[in-house]
Order: structure tokens, then sequence, then C-alpha cells
């Protein structure tokens, strides 16, 4: 187990979490120890480790101590972690064996500690979607409430009107965080107009792609904030009923999504009459059942409706015609937690974060070849240097940086020569890539951008619903061509028809699942041409990944 500070954030006094050793009652918290209980640090005894140590903070006496639950503190790769939030302290790599060094820390508390320095991976970080990340107690409404929720809409619903509230959403700049980047005050108000009596809003929580877990941190760590988006969101567009479609594979965030919605019900924060107004709103959890297509709005309103997934061809968009063919706004989980904050802070102080028309921040999950696996939140507009370098630690073994791919299997590979790109949707358009839902794939000189190519494909293939031919034969086509230049079988003729296939799946296939596959093959080809002329022409792969089938007369 090894020691480092934690992140900086206000300590605010809140009722001790049922999952560990809460103080006594009217007795003041002189120290808490902050366990991570998202998925990845639960995985490794998170939960073994919370009893462990309300167990050794018992037995020392320490009434004045809480042993409490919280969500992801965002350092994955040194988990389990358990923070001190008084002094800064955090601990890695504990083990239920281990708490006696965390017990003798929070004996040593004492009022007006200085806070230890933050290491660079959290203070680089700006908070806004992610602030309560390791600070609440993700199943406890009351600590929710204690960090400001429902403060954001019990202003909405008695001092604002729903023009108004667009109004704040338009000019914070928001736009949409599943990858499109769409407006987000544009959509609602475009919901807002559109006739009907029922109208709907849909929170896509399908998050599929490879590397990427920020939508399932959200919803295990701050559950109550997207209900609160969500609801601010209704009223904005006159909506009465709300969905979240999520992952059956994410079984924690789906457990405390249900309770935060059964105790935000049970508050009047859900339901009718909400914050004892004329306001209702109400939400119900859908599972989908690990589709990829099904995070395509179209697709999504299917499932949803107990249909198959498939997309349908737009027009009509969602906010005229979409669930039951009512008006739906549809936005993902980042996009609503960054809500209730733009509505507690204002709409200029959003606006003032961020780079050009990209405005505020964005969660990022950093995986691959980087030291400082996790979830990061950046401000627009940082470089990829300091993401990958100052927050991420740099390359695993000081190996040299290759490339990171952004934007799943629809965005692209971006070389070390742009490392001190500013990070914008815009900038990642201009280099053949996009933001996507934020994942963040780190790759070091020991990956082969063929074999990367080909692992994307694989995937579109293996992810395609089969309703349109360009996407169920053209990735399919296109997998067998990277296949054939991987193994050293392939010839100038198939990379040419690579390239023409690539164009032709990309301009006629139906969603955006088919229409952004080749893109991989793009941006591949655009900064990494030599490694396909070495497979092709000199039969060999410059990584070492790929096995070269040899010519019979050079085997002998």
């Amino acid at each position: 187990m090894s020691e480092q500070p934690a992140p900086e954030r206000p300590v605010r006094r809140a009722p001790a979490a049922g999952a560990g050793l809460a103080v006594a009652e009217g007795q003041p918290t002189r120290a808490s120890a902050n366990v991570c209980q998202a998925a990845s640090c639960m995985s490794a005894q998170a939960q073994e480790i919370t009893a462990a140590l309300a167990g050794a903070v018992a037995e020392s006496g320490m009434q004045d101590v809480a042993v409490r639950r919280v969500g992801c503190l965002g350092l994955c790769a040194a988990g389990p972690l358990v923070e001190i939030p008084e002094t800064g302290q955090l601990f890695t790599l504990v083990t239920p064996d281990s708490v006696g060094e965390i017990a003798s820390a929070l004996a040593a508390v004492s009022p007006g500690d200085p806070r230890r320095p933050q290491p660079p991976f959290f203070a680089a970080q700006v908070r806004v979607a992610t602030e309560n990340f390791g600070a609440i107690d993700p199943e406890s409404l009351d600590d929710y409430v204690a960090h400001g929720g429902y403060e954001a809409l019990r202003t909405v619903l008695n001092e604002m009107t729903s023009t108004e509230v667009r109004e704040v959403i338009t000019r914070s700049g928001l736009r949409g965080r599943g990858g499109a980047g769409y407006s987000t005050g544009l959509k609602w108000t475009t919901v807002a107009k559109a006739s009907g009596t029922q109208k709907y809003v849909i929170c896509n929580a399908d998050e599929g792609d490879p590397g990427a877990f920020m939508d399932r941190s959200v919803l295990e760590s701050d559950p109550y904030r997207i209900l609160e988006g969500m609801a601010i969101a209704a009223f904005a567009v006159h909506a009465t009923e709300g969905y979240v479609y999520c992952r059956a594979e994410y079984p924690l965030a789906v457990a405390r999504l249900r309770l935060a919605i059964r105790n935000a019900q049970r508050a009047g924060y859900l339901g009718a009459g909400i914050a004892d107004t004329s306001f209702n709103f109400d939400v119900q959890v859908r599972l989908g059942a690990g589709a990829f297509v099904c995070g395509e709005e179209t697709a999504l309103i299917a499932s949803v409706e107990g249909k198959r997934g498939t997309p349908r061809p737009r027009p009509p968009y969602p906010a005229v015609s979409g669930l039951f063919d009512c008006p739906t706004l549809i936005n993902n989980v980042e996009t609503f937690a960054n809500v209730p904050a733009i509505l507690r802070r204002g709409a200029d102080w959003y606006a003032d974060i961020g780079l050009g028309r990209s405005k505020g921040t964005k969660v990022f999950a950093l995986a691959g070849r980087i030291v400082n696996t996790g979830l990061v939140e950046v401000p627009m507009g940082m470089t990829l240097r300091e993401i990958v370098y100052d927050i991420g630690g740099g390359i695993v073994d000081g190996r040299p940086f290759k490339a990171v791919q952004t934007g799943g299997p629809s965005g692209g590979c971006i070389p070390a020569e742009f490392l001190d790109m500013p990070v914008s949707y815009e900038s990642l358009i201009e280099l053949g890539s996009f933001m996507g839902s934020g994942g963040m794939i780190v790759m070091d000189d020991t990956s082969c951008m063929v074999d990367v190519a080909k692992y994307f494909m694989d995937f579109c293939r293996d992810e395609s619903c089969g309703k349109c031919v360009p996407c169920r034969v053209g990735t399919t086509q296109l997998w067998m061509l990277l296949d054939r230049i991987s193994t050293g079988r392939a010839t100038m003729d198939d990379l040419d028809q690579l390239e023409r296939l690539a164009g032709i799946v990309q301009r006629m296939s139906l969603c955006g699942l088919g229409q952004g596959a080749p893109n991989p093959i793009f941006s591949t080809l655009r900064y990494f041409r030599d490694e396909y002329l070495a497979h092709i022409v000199d039969k060999v792969c410059p990584a070492g990944v790929c096995t070269i089938e040899q010519p019979a007369e050079v085997m002998a």
C-alpha cells in the first residue's frame, strides 16, 4: 500500500454513510476515511476494506471518525483507494490487511492540519460533471443534498420559466457529450417547440466504446445528479416522463440508479408535484442487451419501445417524432451531469471554461499503454501532451508515444506530431478523429496500426445490426482486406480497394455505426501509411505484432 496526496476539494460535513462506521449521533466528525466503492475498486475487495477499516477504527475507540463509502476517485490504476479528505492523504493499492496504516493516520488528524499538495493527476483537472466524485456516498440522498444537490432544480421550478432555462443552457455553450457535439440548448428548444401533448426525456447510458467507462462511473458515483439534470431538462422541454437506457453489463450502476429513483420519489424530487410545485416528472430504467448500435438514438428508441434495436432513416428526427412517435429529448449521461452545475453557477461561468466553440470540460477514460489509467475531467483546449504526460503520467515503461485513439470504433488515431494540439471538437475532426463519448486509448511503439484498424473493424462488423447492405457486407469485406494486409497476403491493388470500399461504406451506410466504421482506416492510412506498405511490400510488421505468412520459397 502506498500513500500520496489526494485531490483538493472542500470538506463538507454530511451524514456518514451506512457502508462503514458512522460517528455517534451528535458527535462532531474530526476525520473521515472515504473508501472508493466504484466498480473497479469493488472488484479488488473495496467492501472488505471498508469493513476492515471500520473495525480497526472501532477497536481504536475513535468515536469521532467516520468510514464512508464514496464514488470513483478517478485514479483507477492505483485502486483500491482510500482518502482522508481533511489532510489530503490518498492511500493506494489498499488491501484488507493493510488498513492499520490508515487507522493510524486517522488517529493523527487534528483540526487545522494543512492539506498536502496535489499530485499532477488531480491538480490539472477541472471538475464539473464529476465534482462530487469521491466526496459523497452515491447511495445517500442526504449526502447529495448536503453537497448542493437539487438546489438547481428548486431554483428552476420556483424562480424560472422553461424559456429562461433553455436560454441559460444555450448561452453556456454546452454541447452533447455523446460524441456528435450538437448544441444542447438548440436541441432542447427544438423539442420544446415541437407539437404534442406528450413528450419524453431519455438519458443515453448505452456506453459501448472499447476502453470507455465514463457513463458507468457517473451513474455509479453520482446517480442523483443525472436524475436532477433530467428533471431540469424535462421542465425546459415540457416533458413528464423519462427513461434511462443503460447497459445490463453495468449491474452496480443500475442498482444505484434504481435506488436513487426510489429515494428521489419518496423525497418528492420525482413524481407528482415535485418540490411542492405543479411540475410532474418520473423516470424509469430500461436495460440494453449489449448491442453497440443501440447507442444510435433511433435504435435506442426502438429498443425502449420493446422492438429490435435497429436504426431508421432520419428525418423525422426524435426531437419531432421519437419515442412512441412523440417529441423526445435524448442526451447522454455526461450532458445531463453538467446541467445542475450550469444552473447553479450560471451560463457565463461555464462558457468561460474551454476553447472557442468547445465550451466547458470533457470527461475522458484514459486507457491503454499509459501509467495512470482512470477517469479524468479536463477543460476543453488542454493539449494531448498535458493529458497523456502531466495527468496520465506518461507511457508505461518509458516507451515512446506512438498514437492516441479517440472517438471509439468510429474515431481515429492521432500520431505523436500532434501531441501539442489543444483538444476540442473542431481540432479532433480536423485531424480525422472526433470526440466521441470520451474514450482515449494511448498506444506506444509496440502497437501495429494495421492491427489496430483491423481490431476496430472487427468490432464494427460484429456490432452491425445488419439492416443496411453497406454496413453489413462492407464492414466484413473491409475486415477481410485488413486481414490480408496484416498477414502479408495483400497486394497494392488490395490497398486501393480498401480505400475505395471504405469511402463507399462511409457514404452509403444508414446510421452512424456504418458511417463511422471506416474512420480508423482513414486515419491510420493518413498518418501510418508506411506501416501498410511494410506489410504489403516488405512482408514485415514494424511493431512485431502481426504474424506474416512467408512465401514457400522464402521458408525453404
